[in-house]
């Protein structure tokens, strides 16, 4: 049997444009994409640009030539090099989340994603089963922005190993200086080629395809280049109606209807369990300290912790986070309250606020409510179209997935009260002048709407709990063994997480 071709070895070579044909196709290109620029400002999608290739096939100037095209005051161009300490501390996808360019606008990735995996791979750094995951992760990614509005069109650039070496060597001669990766790729271009190949069938989807662009002649690939572009951006722009409008009027989710089986879940959990211990003060102290002990362990160690707290209103996560960090060293961990998202927020996926949250290695990272906002209050009160909510817990397994494969440990709480202590807090603190300001008319509002939110919990535990990032449901009618169960839980999890990742961050 005959080996297949590869791909590369199928592009025709030897494309060439006159400099005549070149301005006149140059100015058409001008003024097409600055019109469909207006149109993707007044839109609800991102135009996300991926530039890879071959080292030396010329993606600087044409990364420079979009940026002469296009009104560069809405374009952000990210080259991704070396990685910093920050980055190295954290989920490998983290850098480029915390890029991502808001609704309207355009980003130009140079490099990408893409880079690191192939060049670990090319270097054997990393083997063939985690290349092949970190490219599901990439596939995973780029349908979570596709589906949020993102258009992304990906280049690849390619030139033939003896235009590779002849452009190395005037490098050499007539600039001084050669770039090192131009020397690193040059040296293992069939592999680099090879692992290359491989990552581009894997990933070239119909929501994210990938654009072969041969660059021998430099005019050529420029208007290649522009003119894939231009027709993505039309082909997206002109079915801009089929996708959600960014400010459109959100009506309430009633469209998509989960089995009831998820409500279940809470009906399980046992709200008269009381506290019985013999010394309150002193069970909580022992566990406080253990607490204390494990988060310094887990910084010495470069371990990542992320602690979600959910739960019904006036449910004690505030009470629970206080107790929790009491005895932590202040510099180990972070708490932050999820309140609405800002506009700044609003302009990206949602979840794009939290991973810029991520903390580094040896970092614990509190949430009091969190991403699950999305398939709670979003999903019950309409703030999110049924499209959205439902495809939120694929998105949020997918997150959670990658935190806890870089090694942090992810532990989430929901705290549990039945309606008739919720009601009797409820007034307890409208008579309590230091807790009257807690209660307002929305909290009133959502008790309304209880089994509509018991139910969407039911469906949030049973479709995000996994073995790696489990919900723990914790009976909280009673403060006293709420705080004391979160605490033993926390502890015994994170015990468990340390002796299971000795190695630290980034495994």
């Amino acid at each position: 049997m005959k080996p297949t071709m590869s791909m590369f070895d199928a592009i025709e070579l030897g494309h060439q444009l006159d400099k005549g044909e070149y301005k006149k196709r140059e100015r058409e290109l001008h003024i097409g994409l600055l019109e469909q620029q207006r149109r993707l400002r007044e839109s609800n999608s991102t135009l996300i640009i991926i530039v890879n290739g071959v080292e030396g096939s010329g993606k600087g100037q044409v990364v420079t030539q979009l940026n002469t095209w296009l009104d560069n005051r809405s374009v952000i161009t990210k080259a991704y090099w070396e990685e910093s300490d920050e980055e190295r501390e954290r989920p490998r996808l983290w850098r480029f989340w915390r890029d991502l360019p808001a609704r309207g606008t355009t980003g130009i990735m140079f490099g990408s994603w893409y880079t690191g995996p192939i060049l670990d791979r090319a270097f054997e750094r990393i083997t063939d089963p985690v290349f092949d995951t970190t490219l599901t992760e990439i596939v995973d990614l780029e349908r979570v922005l596709s589906e949020d509005g993102a258009i992304i069109v990906k280049f690849w650039y390619h030139i033939s190993a003896a235009s590779q070496q002849a452009r190395l060597e005037r490098d050499r001669q007539h600039e001084g200086t050669v770039s090192p990766y131009l020397e690193q790729h040059a040296s293992i271009n069939p592999t680099f080629k090879r692992f290359s190949e491989r990552a581009i069938r894997h990933t070239d989807q119909s929501f994210a395809p990938w654009h072969l662009i041969e660059s021998e002649d430099p005019l050529y690939s420029n208007i290649a280049t522009g003119e894939i572009l231009l027709e993505a951006l039309e082909r997206r722009l002109d079915n801009e109606k089929a996708w959600t409008q960014h400010g459109k009027q959100k009506t309430r989710a009633t469209g998509i209807h989960l089995p009831d089986t998820a409500r279940s879940l809470l009906d399980r959990v046992d709200l008269t369990q009381k506290y019985s211990g013999q010394s309150y003060e002193g069970d909580l102290e022992a566990l406080q300290r253990r607490a204390a002990e494990l988060a310094w362990l887990a910084r010495k160690r470069k371990i990542n912790t992320v602690v979600v707290f959910e739960g019904w209103d006036v449910a004690g996560k505030g009470g629970a986070i206080r107790r929790l960090t009491h005895r932590i060293d202040a510099r180990l961990y972070r708490v932050t309250s999820v309140a609405a998202p800002t506009d700044e927020e609003k302009a990206r996926h949602y979840l794009w606020r939290f991973w810029r949250q991520v903390p580094r290695a040896g970092y614990i990272s509190i949430y009091d409510r969190s991403w699950y906002g999305r398939v709670l209050v979003e999903r019950v009160e309409g703030f999110a179209s049924d499209k959205e909510w439902f495809r939120a817990y694929g998105e949020i397994n997918s997150f959670e997935k990658q935190l806890t494969d870089f090694g942090t440990a992810v532990l989430k709480f929901w705290l549990h009260i039945s309606p008739d202590e919720q009601l009797r807090r409820f007034r307890e603190r409208e008579k309590t002048p230091w807790k009257s300001h807690k209660i307002t008319s929305e909290d009133w509002r959502n008790r309304e709407k209880w089994e509509e939110y018991a139910h969407a919990v039911g469906d949030m535990v049973e479709r995000t709990g996994n073995i790696d990032a489990p919900w723990f449901l914790i009976p909280a009618n009673d403060k006293k063994l709420a705080r004391l169960e979160i605490l033993r839980i926390f502890c015994d999890q994170m015990q468990q997480h340390l002796e299971t990742h000795a190695s630290g961050a980034g495994r």
